[in-house]
């Protein structure tokens, strides 16, 4: 029983050490993918249980890449239950998911100009999805170019062309509708 205590605490050390840090950072990424604050906070919390399960096998090696992959993981896995049958390409199914449950409305629309913002808005919207989940994980969220990788299950590589492809389309999609003029907004 002694030992059996001592492992344990041990897990939650282990636990308190890699995963509770990261609790913020989780709750924005999830908030990024999910697009709903209840969503959101499921995922988070099914990712902490994961974690807690699995923490023992952890190395101690880059802690905010091994739980954003559980996070990828278990938000595959929750779209799998509720449809399976659009697991036959996870990508697309999660960019059906996000536009599905997307609530944008933010503090930050508030001090934006609003036609700026409109138009803005409006590029980002017809990016492809795959490019609005980078320019979010890397812009928005912040989040490391390897952290977006983590998260995306993508080379490194790929999340840098892709962010520059999103900026590239998000650039001229504002210069062609008048409200980006010489690297500026209007």
């Amino acid at each position: 029983m002694g030992e059996q205590l001592t492992d344990e605490m041990v897990q939650k050390a282990a636990f308190d050490q890699y995963v509770v840090p990261e609790i913020e950072v989780l709750y924005r990424v999830a908030r990024s993918i999910t697009r709903n604050p209840t969503d959101a906070e499921d995922l988070v919390q099914d990712t902490m249980l994961r974690a807690y399960r699995a923490v023992g096998r952890f190395d101690g090696r880059h802690p905010r890449a091994w739980l954003l992959t559980i996070m990828r993981n278990a938000q595959i896995n929750r779209v799998r239950r509720r449809r399976p049958e659009l697991m036959r390409d996870p990508d697309a199914t999660m960019e059906r998911v996000a536009a599905e449950d997307s609530d944008d409305d933010g503090p930050e629309a508030t001090v934006l100009d609003r036609g700026y913002n409109a138009a803005l808005e409006t590029a980002f919207d017809s990016l492809p999805e795959k490019f609005r989940t980078v320019v979010e994980l890397v812009d928005v969220q912040g989040l490391a170019y390897q952290e977006t990788a983590d998260i995306l299950g993508v080379p490194v590589g790929t999340i840098m062309s892709r962010l520059h492809r999103a900026r590239s389309r998000l650039r001229k999609h504002l210069e062609s509708s008048g409200a980006y003029v010489d690297g500026r907004p209007t």
